[in-house]
């Protein structure tokens, strides 16, 4: 496949600054791979579609406020500084990106917060965008967290979204299921679950299994090859515990649905696969890079939101669902309005 056929037309104003008021009241369109059908629906019908036994599979990483704004010594320059991951907890020291790069030089020092509660030092160079920051803070781990958190902000996709970070996406941008702190960009197919729609799924007696995938940056990095087999996807930490691989392989085992919430869970899954197609327990990282054609080992359906255009993500969906149905379904949802984006409308694919 080459990257040029996962360009499709786009409008901007269907791509979703915020969300819906209630999470599992955007549109679902529903893809058959058998048929081809297309049916328009709500999110929360996707009951419907799962039957007592089958298994929903989650990405249970928690978001947290990666994003500051800081200023230069001297200079008083205004620097966004974007934190990646921890490097080192009792040093302090975190791999970031800063903006604009030019002005930050190794030795530099950045002030953050009323009173220049925080400050950090430049102490590496790891790649044209990308520093290692050692925070200069006195008082316990904990305390330095809350001052970290505090002074951040949710790490919404700007671009995307067209619009700064506001208060409401600290509840909005993240799953009510998150648990295990790590990710920098919420798993947005699962922003469309409900306490409420949880609890009638349990109650019809569809399974849960957590694995984790910390979502890094890469999600949003471009793809810059028109041959897809040159792309190298950057790594994420990923975790499937035994018990999620036993509720899996039991519910295939049985033959019954497998439906994986989102490109993360679905990458995770195809991670870490037995010969004979059951799911592995791992802890580790995954560079996996999915695009059609590619034949799925775990899952047989899949919930996602609609990814933009030339997006790794898409080209996920793509394989998934098969390239002329995924790009046909596309093309209905511009048609029809549907909501594009990390905030936008889901697509269940069966």
């Amino acid at each position: 496949m080459k990257l040029s056929q996962f360009k499709y037309n786009l409008p901007k104003d269907l791509i979703a600054k915020f969300p819906v008021e209630n999470r599992d009241e955007s549109r679902l369109m529903v893809l058959n791979r058998k048929t081809g059908k297309i049916e328009h629906r709500i999110f929360k019908d996707i009951i419907e579609y799962l039957n007592e036994n089958d298994t929903l599979v989650f990405n249970n990483t928690k978001v947290f406020p990666a994003r500051l704004y800081g200023n230069k010594e001297k200079t008083g320059a205004e620097i966004e500084v974007f934190l990646l991951r921890e490097l080192n907890r009792e040093q302090r020291l975190w791999d970031v990106l800063v903006d604009p790069a030019r002005k930050i030089r190794i030795g530099n020092k950045l002030y953050f917060g009323e009173d220049d509660v925080l400050v950090a030092e430049v102490i590496d160079n790891t790649t044209s965008r990308g520093r290692t920051l050692r925070f200069l803070f006195d008082g316990t781990y904990e305390e330095f967290k809350q001052t970290l958190y505090k002074l951040g902000e949710m790490p919404v996709p700007k671009h995307i979204l067209q619009r700064e970070a506001v208060p409401e996406d600290r509840e909005r941008y993240q799953t009510i299921y998150a648990k295990h702190e790590g990710a920098v960009a919420a798993p947005t197919a699962g922003l469309h679950f409900s306490k409420h729609l949880l609890k009638r799924l349990e109650i019809k007696g569809i399974n849960f299994a957590e694995i984790t995938l910390h979502v890094g940056l890469g999600n949003f990095r471009t793809v810059d090859v028109e041959d897809l087999t040159k792309h190298k996807m950057d790594s994420e930490q990923i975790l499937i515990t035994p018990e999620a691989a036993d509720i899996v392989n039991k519910t295939k085992r049985e033959q019954h649905n497998v439906c994986a919430v989102g490109t993360t869970v679905l990458r995770t899954l195809e991670s870490s696969v037995t010969t004979d197609g059951f799911l592995k327990p791992i802890e580790g990282w995954t560079n996996k890079f999915i695009f059609p054609p590619y034949d799925f080992a775990v899952p047989n359906m899949l919930v996602s939101n609609f990814h933009l255009p030339y997006s790794t993500l898409l080209m996920m969906v793509a394989a998934f669902g098969g390239y002329d149905l995924v790009m046909e379904a596309y093309k209905v949802a511009v048609k029809e309005k549907y909501r594009f984006g990390t905030y936008g409308d889901a697509m269940l694919i069966i």
